[in-house]
Parts: C-alpha cells; structure tokens; sequence
C-alpha cells in the first residue's frame, strides 16, 4: 500500500504527466454529461416508464453498455463512439483491396494523416444511418399507449433534429478521443468505451441483488456461475498475455578496435498481439443489422430475420465468433509485420539460428505467429459469446455482459495499457512505476 501511494505521489510531482492525467479526466467527464442529456423532444417520464420495463439481455441492451447507459437514457450520445470504429474497421479492410489505400499505407506518417480523416468523413453517413433507425425506434416506443416522443413533435422535424444532434454527438467524441490520445494519457478512443462500461457496473450489481433479494435468483446457482466466469476470464487473460521468444544472433564485426555484435537477443510474439481490438471490431459490426432491421418495426419478415441477430441466439453467437477470429487475424497482420521484422534483421546482421535472412525469415516468423495467434482468437471468441449462454441460466444479461465477457476483458486490457503508459512517464523520469518487476514493465 505504501508503494501505491508513493508512486501516485510520483504521478502528481511530473507535471507534464499530471496535466495529461487531468485532462483526460475532464474529457472523460464531459463524457458522462453527455450521456445524461436527454434528446429534444423526448417525454423523459414516458421514456423512464418505457426502459423500466425493457430487457437489458438483448443486443439493444449490450449496445446500451458500451455506451454507458446513453442509448438507455436517448441522451446526445445515444451512438456513442461505435459509429466511428466501423468506419475505421471498413478503411483498414480497405487497405487489403483497394491499391489506393495500400499506397496510403505505405506512405507512412502522411498516409496515416489522410486515412485519419478519410475515417472521420466516412464515420458520418455511418453515424446518420444509426441516428435514423435511432428516431425510429423511439417515435414507436410507446409504453401504455403513451408515446414516448409526443404525436405533435413526431415528423420531419423532430427525425433531422435528432440526427443532427447525434451525429454531431458523436462527431465530438470522436474529436475528444483523438485529443485524448495526442495531449491526454491512454488510447482516447478505448477510454471512452472503458468509461462507459465501467458506469454500468453498479447499475449491475445492484439489478442482480434486488433480483436475488426477490427470490427470482438462486445464490448457490449465481455464485457457481460467477466462479465460473471467473476462471474463464483469468484463463483467457494469462493465455492471451503470453508470448513466445524466437532467439535471433548478431553476428560479430570488428570496426577499427571496436567488435559489435555477437549476442542473441530475443524476439517477443504475442499470443494475442491484436488485444482487444478484434472485440471492439466485431461487435461494432454486429450492431449494424440491427440498426438497419430497426426501419422496419411493423414488418414481421423484418422481425422474424432480427431473430438470428438476437442477443441469445445461436446465429448470433457463430457470426460473431467467426468475426472475432478474422479480426484477430487481420489486426494482427496490421500491427506485427514479418517482413519488415526480417529486413529489419538483415540490416542489422541478424539471423535467427538455422533459419536464412530475408525471406524465409519472414516465412518462419509469420508461420510462427499465425499457429500461436490461433489458440488466442479461439479464447476471445469464446469469452465474447459466453454472456450469451450465461444469461440463458437466469442470470441477467447486465450482469453477465460485465462479468462474463467482452466488457471485463475491455475494461482489463485498456486499464494495462494506461498504466503501461503512466510507467513509462515515470521511469523516464527515474521514478518506480506501479510495480518494480512484473508484467506490466517487463512486456513495455
């Protein structure tokens, strides 16, 4: 404990890291605001009656914790940050098809630039197709035959407003998330999704001890699930922080008096180098049938097809596995480059022991990283869609979203990589970090 304190005094002695600390906090405050600022129009009597009495074990309600509770609330944040990673998910898709985005990619620093703001245009019409099937599904909820949007505003009128204004809600967390990055501490976007999920943990608790205060839960049955969970989540955590270490030797020169080389170093693959990203991805893109299904609200084709798109079902659960699964594939092809680890080598007079320089470097790299990446897409998967079969056992789909699956592992991986982050401040400035040796300095 005294360590603890000691190194958050640390914190606060850096002023540059201090400021970057403060002003992701107030960031993230105007966050939470904004997710609490009901939409113009809307009864917020009627609309409090109408999510009474909703069920939060449906895609709608784990929509609703990523976004920490403002689809619930039809605040100006309704969309939250999700229309932007689809956008982003789609130009990075991109740049395995399109020659035009390849070119971008390989001109570094400037091609980063362009496909930024490529992303940002491209999160708009994503952003106002969501908002539209966002005002239809309002202008029908209707609980007790009391409409939650009132017959005089509902039109034209009240349907542009409302995309407008969430549109540009979105627009500005996006804007915030990027700020966050650049002058704040931690990745800004992954800290807005984290801050979300992390408001919905009371709201979870506190749902599922009413429940089990009512006599509706069975204690020893909840326990042993959650146990269960538990073990999952520490499982998948350990597997997918592993890594394997392929040795590499340099080979000695002698220049004028001076020998360099003639040491092995190691190069570390991680089990799951994409992190939770493949998640993120997945779901963003899972949340897109239903926004379209959600035009057609009288249409019984409609709602039959919106069936193998619910929360619980099974098609549900095999689509996004196998999303899951690409994604961790692809990010990871996005993020660790074989290739230009082996020329990277070859400049350097490293060589990886029996293995030739330049290509079959490569080669053996990548076919290394591909079987171990394997177990680890497996495990992301199965973490992802065990809420799912959870909440088939009584328990609520609040409750299991946050314990039993994507949610903690966000909240898990993107709390690591902030503290990484903080660490790295303070030993640059010959501080101790949260922890002297260990993973978390050991993997920076």
């Amino acid at each position: 404990m005294a360590k603890i304190q000691e190194t958050f005094r640390n914190i606060f002695k850096i002023h540059e890291l201090r400021q970057r600390i403060l002003y992701t906090l107030a960031l993230l405050v105007i966050v939470r605001l904004g997710a609490h600022i009901t939409l113009p129009g809307i009864d917020s009597s009627v609309l409090a009656d109408a999510m009474a009495n909703s069920t939060s074990d449906n895609l709608f309600g784990l929509y609703d914790l990523f976004v920490g509770g403002a689809f619930h609330n039809a605040a100006i944040f309704a969309l939250g940050i999700m229309p932007y990673i689809s956008a982003s998910i789609i130009i990075q898709l991109m740049t395995a098809v399109v020659p035009y985005f390849q070119k971008l990619q390989q001109e570094g620093e400037e091609g980063r630039k362009k496909m930024n703001q490529l992303t940002r245009y491209g999160t708009v019409p994503i952003c106002a197709m969501q908002a539209w099937g966002v005002t239809v599904h309002l202008t029908n909820l209707a609980p007790n035959g009391i409409p939650v949007v009132p017959l005089s505003i509902q039109g034209i009128g009240f349907t542009l407003s409302t995309i407008v204004i969430l549109v540009a809600g979105t627009v500005f967390m996006m804007w915030m998330g990027e700020q966050i990055t650049e002058k704040g501490i931690g990745n800004g976007i992954s800290l807005i999704i984290f801050i979300g999920i992390i408001d919905r943990f009371p709201y979870a608790i506190l749902d599922e001890y009413r429940l089990l205060s009512s006599g509706q839960r069975n204690i020893i049955v909840e326990v042993m699930i959650l146990i269960f969970m538990v073990f999952i989540i520490a499982g998948v955590v350990l597997v997918t922080q592993g890594t394997r270490r392929i040795p590499v030797q340099y080979a000695k020169r002698v220049v004028g008096r001076k020998v360099y080389g003639g040491v092995t170093q190691y190069i570390p693959l991680r089990v799951n180098t994409a992190g939770v990203m493949p998640i993120i991805f997945a779901q963003s893109i899972m949340f897109i049938p239903s926004t379209v299904l959600s035009f057609f609200p009288n249409s019984e084709f409609m709602q039959s097809v919106a069936g193998f798109f619910e929360f619980r079902s099974v098609t549900y659960s095999i689509i996004y596995a196998v999303m899951i699964i690409f994604f961790t594939y692809f990010y990871t092809a996005i993020a660790f480059n074989p290739k230009d680890v082996a020329d990277t080598m070859k400049k350097q007079g490293g060589f990886i022991p029996g293995i030739r320089p330049g290509k079959q470097t490569s080669e053996f790299i990548d076919n290394i990283l591909t079987k171990i990446t394997l177990p680890g897409s497996f495990f992301l998967a199965i973490i992802a869609i065990l809420p799912a079969f959870v909440s088939g056992f009584g328990v609520s789909g609040q409750f299991a979203s946050f314990f039993g699956g994507t949610s903690l592992l966000i909240v898990v991986g993107v709390a690591l990589d902030t503290l990484q982050q903080i660490e790295s401040h303070l030993l640059m400035r010959h501080y101790d970090g949260f922890m002297k040796s260990g993973k978390i300095k050991g993997r920076r």
